[in-house]
């Protein structure tokens, strides 16, 4: 058996924690060779423990201390310089992208014009650079396997299905923790509420872009880049149990569709051992006991980020980096109490709408975009309250 040499980035998050748990239970499968945090220096030197990477990437400032600790054990680099370039070497097999935010592009594009395997979980590299992300893994031959559960399933649905009778594809949101809660009451709203998801366990951030379905919006995209798809061919629907993934829909009818109890590990594990599939260690579903399997149409009026989203899609372009870095900024302010929660979505839309866009869409354009919409957002952060 060939084992399959890993990088993690981001290795102390939510993602990369089950991703380091995944390749645990099949250890006889996989090495890490890199690893890659921020400030976590307590956890990421349990992993490194216990894993023996060969690289470590991390904040600058941590590095004297963490070589002083490990001496010659692991080699240590500069988080914020190095890393795409040791994504790109030869004993990188597979790159699993588990960092949040847009610092995750420069190692994607890297790890893609390398050739590599890469398994993203985060959506801000494509909703940003999408298109030339595609571009440069269909010049290499590198294979993009998504992490992102939905993604996950809609790349599940479409295996082994040709691409021209595909009609459209169905993402699914839970809901987020505001599914049933009045727009009336939203702009009360404090950071508790919003934090108390009902599916997932996940990073503040996610969580509220969940509760506003800017995180579906995002997803909208991702799938519009991922599966070259027409903004027209992306459907989102609300479903709360949050156990159907998502679901592709042919030109027959026929709708195919991606269930699992929701636990991240299994888009995780699938996507390190395409095309194979093993034990996961979790029991199936129980169909019986499901009772109901309820679906209904987003409330755009009361989720208005959403329909940004996908006016956003339609533009293409240095708009969805104008979008993803306006959220940014509004969802910090949020997060440590300088916005209303209702606020968050009257600045990312005031920034996109003052955008005008480059031309030629390049990484150049894309950067000074992002730039120029961190910018705006925050002076637009006192009208937005």
């Amino acid at each position: 058996m060939i084992r399959k040499r890993v990088a993690v980035l981001g290795s102390t998050g939510s993602i990369g924690i089950n991703t380091l748990d995944v390749i645990r239970r099949h250890s006889g499968r996989f090495d890490i060779v890199l690893l890659s945090a921020f400030n976590n220096v307590e956890l990421l030197a349990r992993q490194i423990r216990e894993f023996r990477p060969d690289k470590v990437a991390i904040a600058q400032a941590h590095i004297p201390s963490m070589s002083a600790m490990f001496g010659k054990k692991a080699a240590f680099f500069d988080v914020e310089r190095d890393l795409a370039a040791l994504v790109a070497e030869k004993q990188v097999d597979i790159v699993v992208i588990a960092m949040s935010g847009s610092a995750a592009l420069d190692p994607f594009l890297s790890a893609v014009r390398a050739g590599k395997e890469v398994a993203p979980s985060n959506k801000e590299a494509l909703v940003i650079a999408g298109d030339i992300l595609m571009r440069e893994a269909h010049r290499s031959g590198a294979r993009i396997i998504p992490v992102d559960s939905e993604q996950s399933a809609i790349f599940q649905c479409l295996e082994g299905h040709r691409r021209e009778d595909l009609r459209c594809v169905h993402l699914t949101a839970s809901g987020g923790a505001l599914l049933r809660v009045p727009k009336s009451r939203h702009r009360q709203l404090t950071v508790k509420d919003v934090l108390k998801h009902p599916r997932w366990k996940m990073g503040a951030k996610i969580t509220v872009d969940s509760a506003t379905l800017m995180n579906k919006g995002f997803e909208v995209i991702e799938a519009q880049r991922l599966f070259s798809l027409a903004v027209d061919q992306v459907k989102v629907v609300i479903h709360p149990q949050a156990l159907v993934h998502s679901l592709v829909e042919y030109i027959d009818g026929a709708m195919i569709a991606q269930l699992n109890v929701t636990d991240m590990r299994i888009p995780i594990q699938y996507a390190l051992t395409y095309p194979q599939r093993l034990d996961t260690g979790f029991k199936g579903l129980d169909l019986v006991a499901l009772k109901e399997l309820t679906f209904e149409l987003p409330d755009l009026d009361k989720f208005p980020s959403l329909a940004l989203a996908f006016e956003v899609a339609r533009r293409r372009g240095t708009f969805p980096a104008v979008l993803n870095a306006a959220n940014e900024v509004a969802v910090e302010a949020f997060l440590s109490g300088k916005l209303s929660f209702t606020g968050i979505y009257k600045v990312v839309e005031r920034t996109v709408l003052a955008h005008r866009a480059s031309g030629t869409l390049s990484l150049k354009n894309i950067r000074e975009s992002d730039a120029w919409a961190r910018s705006a957002a925050t002076r637009f952060l006192g009208k937005g309250k």
